[in-house]
C-alpha cells in the first residue's frame, strides 16, 4: 500500500536522487526516493529471537534446545549467522537468565558476527506476546521474530520482509503446508490476507499452517492478550490486518519429547 506525501528536499540531495533515475529500473523521482529510503532502513533491520518460558521445558540433561548442535553448530548460533547473512544488524534475544548467560558466553555482544546483540531477561511470562512486549523499547519500526527452537536456513527472509513492506499489514506470517495442523496453527487465507487463525485445532480443514517466522509492526504490541497465537493473531486476522507469505521451504523444529531432542 502506497501513500502520497509532500516533502521538502535540499537541491543538492535532490540532484543526487535524480541521478539514480535510469528509466528502466528506477523510472521517476518518487521511485528513486523510495529505493534510497528502503536501502537505508534495511541496513537497520531488527530481529527478535524469542526464547521465553521456563528453562526446564527446553532441557535434556545439561543441554538446552538453543544450544543443541546441528552440524557441530548450536541452533542459536545458526540463527544469528542466518540473520546476519540477510542483513539483520540488531538482534534481540529474549529468554530466562540461565539461557541468556549461556547465550552470552557463546555469542558475546555479536561483534564477531558484525552485529549488535541485546539480551532481554524474562522473569515471568504467560505466553509469547508477554515475552515479546519486554522488548517494546527497542522496537520502534518493522521487526522480524523467529522462535529459538527452529532451524530456518532455507527461508528467504528478505523476500518475506519485502512482501510485508509492500502490503503494509500489522504482521505478516510465514506459512507452509503441514500434514498435521493440530500441532501447529491452522490458517485460512484469501489472497495474501489471513482471515482466520486457529492455534492447534482439534479438527482442521486446511493443511496451511503458521511457521514461527514473521514480520511485525510495533502496533502489534498494543493488542491485549498473553499469547500471539491464541489471543492476538486471531483478533488481527478478523480485522484483516494479518497477512500471509506462503513459502515452499519449511523450518525445522527441535523440541523435547520423552527426555530427548526431536526434529519436526
Amino acid at each position: 500500500m502506497k501513500k502520497k506525501i509532500s516533502i521538502t528536499v535540499n537541491k543538492l540531495i535532490l540532484r543526487k536522487v535524480d541521478s539514480l533515475i535510469d528509466r528502466l529500473f528506477i523510472r521517476n523521482r518518487s521511485q528513486a526516493i523510495e529505493v534510497v529510503l528502503k536501502e537505508t532502513l534495511d541496513k537497520r533491520k531488527t530481529a527478535v529471537i524469542l526464547l521465553g518460558g521456563p528453562e526446564e521445558l527446553i532441557q535434556v540433561g545439561k543441554i538446552y534446545t538453543p544450544f543443541f548442535k546441528i552440524d557441530n553448530t548450536p541452533i542459536i548460533e545458526k540463527a544469528v549467522i542466518k540473520l546476519r547473512e540477510e542483513n539483520f544488524k540488531k538482534i534481540l534475544i529474549i529468554a530466562r537468565k540461565k539461557i541468556i548467560d549461556m547465550a552470552f558466553s557463546l555469542l558475546q555482544n555479536g561483534s564477531q558476527y558484525g552485529i549488535n546483540i541485546i539480551y532481554i531477561e524474562e522473569k515471568d511470562s504467560s505466553g509469547t506476546a508477554d515475552s515479546l512486549r519486554l522488548a517494546r523499547k527497542e522496537l520502534s519500526s518493522s521487526f522480524l521474530v523467529v522462535y529459538g527452537d527452529i532451524i530456518f536456513d532455507k527461508i528467504n527472509l528478505n523476500e518475506l520482509w519485502d512482501h510485508h513492506s509492500r502490503s503494509g499489514p500489522i504482521s505478516t506470517l510465514t506459512l507452509t503446508t503441514f500434514r498435521n495442523p493440530s500441532i501447529k496453527g491452522e490458517v485460512f487465507l484469501e489472497g495474501d490476507k489471513i482471515t482466520g487463525f486457529d492455534q492447534k485445532p482439534k479438527k482442521f480443514s486446511s493443511y496451511l499452517v503458521f511457521s514461527p517466522i514473521f514480520i511485525c509492526e510495533p502496533e502489534l504490541l498494543i493488542y491485549h492478550g498473553h499469547s500471539l497465537e491464541k489471543d492476538i493473531f486471531p483478533i488481527i486476522a478478523e480485522k484483516r490486518l494479518l497477512n500471509g507469505y506462503v513459502s515452499r521451504q519449511a523450518e525445522t523444529h527441535i523440541h523435547v519429547k520423552n527426555g530427548r531432542f526431536h526434529r519436526v
